[in-house]
């Protein structure tokens, strides 16, 4: 009967722990749903047999419901038969949660990122907060998995977290609250209570950085980081002391929308779950029957989106490991541009696009790949 008690006693607590979900909960209109359908189109379109596999866009598709059931499938085998030998800790979490997603057993890609997680250090203890992306990826799938196990890597890792100075990165941020979030509701019945308040203390601390970045017009830091605030506060069991406006972030994402600002399938894989009510902590929770397979109609636009057949998506890389400069650096995003655009207009939407690319010290050394 105790056993028992207390294990109600933690599913209260998790209940608890979402309760937060409606302080600014908002869905997106019917009038305006056809926009979303039109760039989950674009970023399931992307899904190609030649092109890499990315684990982010099938999160993203079977959280939202895939349409392109075809493109669901390719993704899922890839990563099912992708070596994993060459990948990050944050890749190999995030290829565990798309297979979980898709009701797939990741197999020995659980076991072998949960050694990798225990052996995980940051290079020093202020290293910068980016840093701990990764890992935070790491707990919050392992912790979908197995909490029980995963309780000792959680802990050491929020400690870390605790001691770390450097400036807060609003996507490190977001991703930190999903995965201590999962903890704080999955800690085993019978545990210290000092777990809860461990994580508590680095939810309340992180919920209140991501607030003091809520913009006027709803936005949380910038556009392309809004998607996963949006995850992260809409399951925090700590109110930060802001309060946050989900309606008025929605609403703008949705005009930034309609203007086309969102037409990279990475970018689109970050605010989908979000524009579909989802968050990460919803994977383990993914309905595997068959629904709709139709494909939607892209929306009508004014202005066609950025992706139309006569761009071209540019992979542009700076990589500077010259002799003798003490700033070493290897970035790399993806533009669109229109079809036939100069160097110029590259570097300018890169700029436009992160601030990684704006630094005078940044300079080009290698070529440009381009895929259509």
């Amino acid at each position: 009967m105790a056993w028992y008690i207390l294990h109600l006693l933690n599913l209260l607590w998790a209940v608890a722990g979402t309760s937060t979900q409606t302080q600014g909960s908002c869905s997106v209109p019917p009038a305006q749903q056809p926009l979303v359908n039109g760039i989950q189109v674009l970023m399931e379109n992307s899904v190609t047999s030649s092109a890499f596999p990315n684990p982010s866009i099938l999160i993203a598709m079977n959280l939202a419901g895939a349409y392109n059931v075809e493109a669901q499938k390719l993704l899922t085998y890839k990563l099912m038969a992708n070596d994993i030998a060459d990948l990050t800790i944050g890749q190999l979490a995030l290829t565990v949660m798309a297979l979980t997603s898709s009701c797939r057993d990741p197999g020995n890609k659980v076991s072998i990122l949960h050694r990798q997680m225990e052996n995980w250090a940051p290079s020093s203890p202020n290293a910068q907060s980016s840093t701990f992306y990764g890992p935070s990826l790491a707990v919050l799938a392992l912790c979908q998995k197995n909490p029980e196990t995963t309780l000792p890597i959680a802990v050491r890792f929020a400690k870390i977290l605790l001691a770390n100075s450097s400036p807060f990165n609003m996507d490190t941020g977001a991703m930190v609250t999903l995965a201590l979030t999962c903890m704080y509701n999955k800690i085993p019945v019978g545990s210290e209570e000092g777990y809860r308040s461990l994580f508590g203390q680095v939810l309340e601390d992180v919920a209140e950085n991501i607030s003091m970045r809520i913009k006027d017009n709803g936005i949380i830091g910038d556009i392309y980081s809004t998607g996963l605030a949006m995850q992260a506060l809409s399951v925090t069991p700590k109110h930060p002391p802001k309060k946050w406006n989900c309606k008025k972030t929605m609403d703008t994402i949705l005009k930034e929308i309609e203007l086309g600002k969102f037409h990279n399938p990475m970018s689109i894989a970050q605010i989908l779950p979000s524009l579909k009510g989802k968050t990460y902590l919803d994977v383990p929770h993914v309905s595997c029957i068959p629904g709709h397979e139709g494909q939607p109609t892209l929306p009508n636009q004014t202005n066609p989106a950025p992706t139309s057949a006569s761009n071209i998506t540019v992979i542009y890389t700076i990589n500077n490991q010259l002799r003798g400069v003490e700033l070493h650096f290897n970035e790399t995003i993806d533009v669109s541009v229109k079809a036939g655009s100069v160097l110029l207009a590259v570097l300018e939407e890169a700029q436009r696009r992160s601030s990684m690319f704006k630094s005078s010290s940044h300079h080009p050394s290698r070529g440009l790949q381009t895929t259509n």
